[in-house]
């Protein structure tokens, strides 16, 4: 499965937000609250929610599978944009 978010893209993220399982969202890494994670929310339980990558098979991916629950959950991802490029100066 290919990842909805490639390299450059920018997120608008609503802040305490219901996530609903199959929702995008931005959790604070378990063990590294400095650092924000956008995963896919699979399902919750009494622990928080299981958040997973949407390519399982890249290298380096780190999710619940590896951290198990997430209670942190920031906000959820409602919109993917593409920044603007700025015009050149002639």
């Amino acid at each position: 499965m290919r990842p909805a978010l490639v390299p450059g893209d920018w997120l608008l993220v609503r802040r305490g937000a219901t996530v609903h399982p199959g929702d995008l969202v931005v959790a604070r890494l378990p063990g590294e609250p400095d650092r924000l994670i956008v995963k896919r929310a699979q399902w919750h339980g009494a622990d928080g929610w299981w958040l997973e990558s949407d390519n399982q098979r890249a290298s380096g991916r780190r999710d619940s599978w590896d951290f198990g629950p997430v209670q942190d959950i920031v906000g959820r991802v409602v919109l993917r944009y593409w920044p603007l490029l700025p015009r050149r100066r002639r």
